[in-house]
């Protein structure tokens, strides 16, 4: 786990250095050199500036200076001829009442990098009080401030994204991709504004990044593979999670999560797996490790969910068909705002297999009773500090070391 973390951040490290080789000679673009002027709609300026800086034999640059400017819906996409990369220092607005699955979306390009101190903002307010789809299948889409989609060997960097309508960031079909010291921006209220959502992608990296919203900090889809989070500030917001699973036929495997030195404050939830019962078809999530995180007054710190059907909006008669396996998770220590700290409710079909927890050291000061842990169809391997004491509900069954 150590060796693929190590060689994660080197890899990181050598392709920022290798993408900012040669800037001083880059051709840069100004968008405001090709029509576009703050307060106004700057969508076809930068459609034209990033067809000239993409067709570039030379690494280029795409800049948009400091200022406030409008954009409306935008497909950037590639492949380019060379590096490319923008460079936002301005405030670009989305459409108040702007509908549709993305604003801005990155597809099909190689050797990308977006920096900058600006900022994404999705002007979402409005937007939230008509966002009832975690209880209507039918709901109208909100876009998705970020989309990346099949994004290789690249970077995003320092960018802050606001008040999105729906989903933060979305990366889809990528690898190799590095988020670091990105911040994300929603009050706790704003529903199913994901901060990052990860799937069917291999090599992600998230590190050093601050993502208060209203849903989960990160989430990973299925098909995530070799997904790297370290040092994230989350909260408010629903916590790191893997899932939600199962929902869907013939879902890719996740494989290969590390989630380290994270640090997770007044949020619903902290580290958490949920797959949805009565799945369609048999699914995996294996070799997830969970270690070194602080919870600060967190609602339910560890969970492994197999029964999670929010609104109820699920058939609950059968099992969860993925199978959860090799999962650890260690050194979690803080403060719980409920008395159930730890909760492990896995499948009965396909019981969770080689979930160890070591050093679980959380206090709960609330009158709801004595801090506790609840472990069903399931059998952790336990060592070091246990608090709360390993699967201490009557129901539960463990297998201690000592």
């Amino acid at each position: 786990m150590g060796l693929m973390l190590n060689l994660v951040v080197l890899f990181s490290i050598s392709l920022f250095v290798s993408l900012g080789k040669g800037q001083s000679n880059d051709s840069v673009f100004d968008v405001t050199k090709y029509g576009a002027m703050p307060n106004t709609d700057i969508s076809q300026a930068l459609t034209n500036v990033w067809t000239m800086a993409c067709g570039s034999t030379s690494q280029s640059k795409v800049l948009i200076p400091e200022g406030t400017y409008q954009l409306s819906i935008i497909k950037l996409t590639g492949p380019c001829k060379n590096h490319i990369q923008i460079q936002l220092e301005g405030i670009l607005e989305a459409p108040i009442n702007l509908i549709g699955e993305h604003w801005i979306s990155f597809q099909y390009i190689d050797q990308f990098t977006l920096t900058g101190t600006g900022v994404f903002d999705g002007q979402g307010k409005v937007a939230w009080g008509k966002n009832d789809c975690a209880k209507n299948s039918k709901c109208s889409k909100l876009p998705i401030n970020l989309r990346f989609n099949f994004i290789t060997n690249s970077i995003v960097s320092d960018i802050t994204s606001k008040d999105s309508k729906s989903f933060h960031v979305n990366v889809l079909g990528c690898k190799n991709l590095t988020f670091q010291h990105v911040n994300i921006n929603a009050p706790g209220y704003s529903p199913n504004t994901d901060g990052i959502h990860i799937t069917r992608s291999i090599g992600i990296n998230v590190t050093n990044t601050n993502i208060s919203t209203g849903d989960d900090c990160i989430s990973l889809g299925d098909g995530s593979r070799q997904v790297t989070i370290t040092n994230i500030t989350c909260g408010p917001g629903h916590g790191i999670s893997v899932g939600s699973l199962g929902k869907y036929v013939a879902e890719a495997p996740v494989q290969g999560v590390i989630a380290k030195n994270c640090t997770l404050i007044n949020t619903t939830n902290g580290v958490r797996i949920k797959t949805w019962p009565s799945s369609p078809s048999f699914g995996t999530a294996s070799d997830m490790h969970f270690e070194d995180i602080i919870m600060v007054n967190v609602s339910n710190p560890i969970i492994i969910d197999q029964k999670y059907c929010p609104w109820n909006q699920c058939d609950k008669t059968n099992p969860s068909k993925v199978k959860i396996s090799d999962v650890s998770f260690k050194n979690i220590r803080g403060t719980a705002a409920n008395a159930l700290a730890v909760n492990f409710v896995c499948s009965s079909q396909f019981p969770c297999e080689d979930i160890e927890v070591a050093d679980i050291n959380l206090t709960y000061n609330g009158s709801g009773g004595p801090i506790s842990s609840q472990c069903k169809n399931v059998k952790p391997i336990f060592s070091g500090i246990q608090s709360p004491p390993a699967c201490s509900s009557p129901s539960s069954t463990a297998k201690a070391l000592a």
